[in-house]
Formats: structure tokens, sequence, C-alpha cells
């Protein structure tokens, strides 16, 4: 019997989505739940999974086709999976080894979407790659060294090589669409350099959207200040150890600034607000945004209820979300929604930075590099680990009186800690 495979429901707010890639051609055997295909938002990437055991059949919507929730995109034949799998065995148990065979559950299953669209780009074979993930599972970083060992081999002419160093660095984005089979080869100019023309993913596109849709309806201005953040490194050392045995998660410094933010934000309600037509909506809730950096672009995941949340808590939810954004797995829902973003532009070196608004929220706190600086303290210049601070804010919502004490606020409470569990 024939079994209609349509696209699901989609997430709320997106309208459609583009197919990435089929994981299954017509005739090969599919078994229920079984990935068919993946799906693009502007946001994550969804996975359709197989309605029934059969038989793979027409495909009626190819790779890069713009699809809507319930379009039709292909057919299956319901219950003929075993009747089917038989055909190809006699041509591929022969030549297959015992270390083949795993090789092909490795690539249809186990591998994340990121992941599995990283080992299609460069035509790798996933069952020569070492997995270093939970259970021996192919990690997009074992996947990038791997590309970047085989590009060190003296075995390819010298312009193939070239996109693996662009797809090691992982602080960009864009680099592992540099190798996209959409993308269009420019022929070489006169000198004969190279370019590519590539289409732009739709994470980029609505990244894109979102920060020019921020320029220029937001009045945005940003306040500065630095913090000394040698009390929370002295508390982290002492503690350290113990902390990570007890709950078994390293004590970072997000955790900090996430308490900090909360307790800032309970003092001035307009930061933790925001605009609706003419109307302003205080949010009374702490929902807040984690600036993420994936394969695919900039994400925000949000910290749901951070307010009610120990340290503990909100460092495993912070580590969860960059090991998913790591390998596409972030939901919708883990996207959706947040009052307030944190982004820490330090961990790739950014001494200071002007962030932009993630709308609708009216305000979001930058991060960056901890750096010894000479300061002068008690009369006396020592070296003490400073970092700089960047509010940016929404003026229409938010006055400079409160965005300057906001960002005062915070700086007080990471330069003594104690204000954290005395609220004061």
């Amino acid at each position: 019997m024939s079994v209609e495979v349509r696209v699901p429901t989609l997430p709320e707010s997106v309208a459609d989505a583009t197919l990435v890639n089929w994981h299954k051609k017509p005739g090969e055997p599919v078994q229920r739940g079984e990935n068919l295909v993946d799906l693009e938002t502007d946001k994550v990437v969804l996975e359709i999974p197989a309605p029934t055991d059969g038989v793979m059949g027409e495909i009626l919507k190819g790779e890069g086709e713009v699809v809507k929730a319930g379009d039709l995109i292909a057919n299956m034949e319901e219950g003929a999976a075993q009747s089917s799998t038989p055909a190809p065995a006699p041509s591929a148990v022969p030549v297959a080894t015992e270390e083949a065979k795993p090789a092909a559950v490795i690539d249809d299953e186990s591998l994340s979407p990121a992941v599995r669209r990283l080992v299609r780009e460069h035509q790798l074979d996933a069952g020569k790659i070492s997995g270093t993930g939970r259970g021996g599972r192919v990690t997009k970083a074992d996947v990038l060294a791997y590309i970047e060992a085989q590009a060190a081999a003296p075995v390819a002419p010298p312009p193939a090589p070239t996109p693996a160093p662009v797809a090691t660095v992982p602080a960009v984005p864009s680099s592992p669409v540099a190798t996209t089979p959409l993308a269009e080869r420019v022929p070489p100019d006169s000198r004969g350099r190279l370019e590519q023309r590539v289409p732009m993913t739709r994470l980029r596109a609505r990244i894109a959207e979102r920060l020019v849709e921020a320029q220029h309806t937001a009045a945005m201005l940003t306040t500065f200040n630095e913090v000394n953040m040698q009390p929370v490194m002295d508390l982290r050392n002492r503690y350290r150890d113990k902390f990570e045995k007890t709950y078994g998660i390293r004590l970072g410094i997000m955790s900090f600034y996430v308490k900090a933010v909360i307790e800032a934000l309970k003092r001035f309600p307009a930061v933790n607000g925001s605009i609706d037509g003419n109307d302003i909506i205080y949010h009374g809730y702490y929902d807040i945004g984690i600036a993420v950096s994936s394969p695919r672009g900039l994400v925000v995941p949000i910290v749901r209820d951070a307010d009610q949340m120990s340290f503990a808590d909100v460092e495993k939810t912070i580590s969860d979300f960059g090991k998913r954004a790591k390998e596409g797995s972030l939901s919708m829902d883990d996207l959706v929604g947040g009052t307030f973003s944190v982004t820490n532009g330090g961990v790739f070196g950014s001494l200071m930075s002007t962030p932009i608004l993630n709308p609708p929220q009216s305000a979001i706190l930058g991060m960056h590099k901890v750096m010894d600086r000479a300061m002068v303290e008690n009369g006396q210049i020592v070296a003490l680990p400073m970092m700089f601070l960047a509010l940016t804010y929404d003026h229409r919502i938010i006055d400079g009186r409160e965005a300057v004490s906001f960002l005062v606020t915070v700086k007080e409470c990471i330069e003594d800690p104690a204000r954290l569990l005395l609220q004061v």
C-alpha cells in the first residue's frame, strides 16, 4: 500500500522550509522512524521520519526546494521492506567487510544533521573517522580533525585542500557552506584566481534580516563599563573541585553573569521589557538568551525561568545548549522567546564590541575577554583581571539613567558575588 510522506506541521512563526538533503533513494528499504530528509528552517534543522516500514518510493520534491506544512514530498510502499531487503544483499555482502557494515549504520543513523552534512559535502567515509563522542559517536570536531589531517597529506593537487582549513575554524559560521554542492564556481579572473558563488542559507538570511530589522526599528545606544573579575576568579578557584564533584559540571563565569543580570533586571524592569505596537510589555519572568556559535551561524537558545535555577542548573543548561548547537540538534522551542540576551565575544578574543539587539528584546549584554590591566586600587597601581562590559539598549523604552544603573548593578554583583546571595 502506498503511503504519503508530507511535511509535518512547522513550528510557530515558521512559514516554510527548505529540503536540505535526502537520506534515502527510491527503492531503498526504510524502517519506521528512520530519518528520510533534513528540513532547514530559519532557525533549526528538522528531521522528517519515515511514517512506516517499507520501501522508498518516488521523491516528489528535490533538494533545495522550498516547501510548506502539509506539502507532499514523497511516497513509500508500506510493508515491503523485508521482501526488498534481500535484493541488494547478494551484491553488497560479498564485497563488504565486517568493518564496512557498521560504517553505513553510522552514516545514516547515528550522525547528527550537522555532522552528516559535513561528511556528505566532503565525500567522506564515516566509518574511517574515529569518534570521540559519547558511545564512540562521531562529532563535528572529529570530522574537522579528519579533514585537516587529509588536507595535510601530499596526495591531492594544491587547489583541493583549500576548503579544509576554512572548515576547521568553528568561529566562522559560513565555513561549511563554502563547499556546498549548490555552490557555483565563477570562472577564474585574468590572474587565475578562483571564486565561488554560494547561496545564503536560511539561517544566515534570517540573521541578516533580523540584524537589519533591529537597526531600522530600534533606537539603539550602547553604554560601557569595566569589571574586576578577581573576586569571581578567586571564588571559582576556591570551590571549583568541590562544585564539579557535587554537580558534575564545571563552574564557569556565565552563571555569575546570568544571576547578576537577573538581579539587575529585577531592579530595572524596563530593561526586561519589550515594545508591541504602542504598548510596552513588562515581563514578569526572566528568560535569558545565551548567544551560541553553531556551524550554521549564531543561535540564541533560551534559559527559561533562570531566576528559579541554581548556579549548577544554569551551567548545565548552557553546556547542553553548546553541545546541541554544534550537533545541530537544538529544537525550535529552545530558540523561541527570551526577554534579555547575553553574548560573550571574549571566547573569540574580543576586547570590546557593541552588540546588536535581538528583537523584540530591548537590551543585550556583551561580555568580553578577561585581560590583566594596570588599575589603581587603594592608591596603588596593581595588575587586575579586567573585562569590558557593553549594554546595548533600545532608547525608546529604556532611559540612559536606567541603562547605566543596570550595568553598574551587574558590575557590583560580579565584583562582590555575595550580593547575589543576599540580593543587596
